[in-house]
Parts: C-alpha cells; structure tokens; sequence
C-alpha cells in the first residue's frame, strides 16, 4: 500500500529513511534541528512540489521521482549513489548534485550545481538549463536533447555520449572523451576536445582559440569555426569546414576541407605531420 504523506515539515536527521512506495507531497526539509539524509535509501517514492534545504536528501535512493520541487544552495549533494531517477521540471542549486547515480533522466530542469554527474551512468537530459564546472565528470552512456549550458571543464573522460540541437558554452570542453557525436549544436570555448578519441562534430559551429589538438580519430561534418587559430594541432582528423578557419597548426594526419584558411603553420613539429589542409575553390 502507497503510503503518502502530504503537506508536512521535517528537519530530524533522516525523517523519513528507507521510505516505500510512498508518495511525498507539499512536503518542506528545512529547520533548526539541520537534519542530514532525509530520504536516504528510499525505494520506489514520488516527490512532488517538495522544498529542499538540507543536505544530502537521496543517497542511495532507488526508483525515485522528483517533480516540481526545489533545492536551494545548503542541499548539498543531494542525490549520491542512487537508481532510477526521474527529476522533471524542477530547480537545483546545490552543490555536486548526482555522484555514481546510474539510470538518471532530467526534463525541463534549471541547474546551478558545481561538479555536477560525476561518475553517473545512463545518464539522460532533456530541455534543461545547467551551470556547471566539470559538468558530467567520468560519465558514462549519456544521452543530451536541447541543453544550454554554462561552465568550464565540462565533459571532462566521459565516455559513450550524444548531444543534439544544444549550446554550450564551456571551455577545456570534452578533454579525454571518447565515443562523443554531438550534432547541430554551436559549442564556444577555448580548447575544444583535446586529447579526445572518437569525438565527431555534425553540422556544428565551434567557437574560441586553439580547438581541437592532439585528438585522434576526430571528425567534423559540415561545420563552421570562429575564432579558431591554430586548430588540430597534433590531431588525427577528417573535416569538412563550411566558411573560414584563422589558422591550423601541424595536423598530424588526415584532411581538412575549407573555403578559406588564414594561416597554414608548420612549425617544429615534435612528431611526423601530414595532415592536409585543402581548399574547397582550389580543388
């Protein structure tokens, strides 16, 4: 039987632990008695219009839906190591939310959230709104639909992902990733993608200085650049860039497809380079 639990205040440390099939409803965690843990290992429970304020509400949660709910600034790492996760519509602005979480959906979420997702799995983010440093830090299997995002280092070894018809604005985005495809998506940032393996760019605008070194297997589909002076350097690539790059530094190997290229550099190199870079009218 669902037991539900409606229009209550608790602040005692873990008030409501190892909660089942329960529903949770107009419900505030906040008060002087500065209670930890309020829902920690919970199983099968539904959260809405709930308001957070003390830390660390969902560890070791499984089954859980949060909707409609808030948690402010001192819920710190509210949700660590749980399963089965839906959060829809709601607003977070605690810090390092979701750690080792696996099997994690977000609709139409806004989030500020320092070191958010580190080491998740099946991890997926629909139409939200996020700032983050190191955003999605050793993640695995993630699925990103209509995100703007804001924050440095993001994308920092994750591995199996793909971004669609997002914006993100992040620098030292992707270093160390491997199996990424985003596509019609405008990624701004300075130095894109290094030392990722497998990264594939489709119909993308790429923005900011010196995308793109020491990567291999990188691939770029129909895409433009901006602001992007002395790109690929020491990379394995294949591009197909529509308009103009500023420059592109000692490609290691493979062909780069331009309208137009400020500057062609080769300069000591410290490794065997013979990367091509043609010129789409000169062909």
């Amino acid at each position: 039987m669902e037991k539900k639990i409606i229009n209550q205040v608790f602040d005692e440390e873990r008030a409501l632990y190892h909660l089942e099939n329960g529903e949770v409803e107009d419900c505030t965690f906040a008060g002087p008695k500065d209670g930890e843990s309020a829902l920690k290992e919970a199983r099968n429970v539904r959260l809405l219009n709930c308001s957070f304020s003390l830390r660390y509400p969902l560890w070791h949660a499984k089954g859980y839906t949060l909707l409609h709910s808030s948690m402010d600034e001192k819920t710190r790492a509210p949700i660590w190591y749980a399963e089965n996760g839906e959060i829809q519509d709601c607003t977070i602005h605690g810090v390092k939310c979701l750690r080792e979480c696996q099997n994690t959906t977000l609709r139409q979420c806004k989030v500020v959230s320092p070191e958010f997702g580190w080491r998740c799995r099946n991890v997926h983010i629909i139409d939200c709104d996020m700032e983050s440093e190191y955003f999605l830090f050793e993640c695995e299997n993630v699925d990103i639909e209509r995100l703007k995002m804001r924050g440095k280092y993001s994308f920092q070894y994750i591995r199996n992902m793909k971004i669609r018809d997002s914006v993100l604005d992040t620098k030292d985005a992707f270093w160390h990733s491997e199996n990424v495809t985003v596509e019609n998506s405008v990624v701004k940032g300075e130095y894109l993608g290094w030392f990722s393996k497998g990264l594939t760019l489709i119909n993308c605008k790429i923005i900011g200085t010196q995308p793109l070194c020491y990567c291999e297997n990188l691939k770029l589909i129909n895409c433009t650049m901006e602001g992007t002076d002395l790109s690929f350097e020491y990379s394995d690539v294949e591009a197909d860039i529509q308009g103009d790059i500023l420059s592109v530094k000692n490609p290691r190997s493979g062909k780069i497809v331009a309208d137009s290229v400020g500057e062609i550099i080769h300069e000591d190199p410290v490794m065997e380079c013979t990367g091509e870079v043609i010129l789409r009218n000169k062909e």
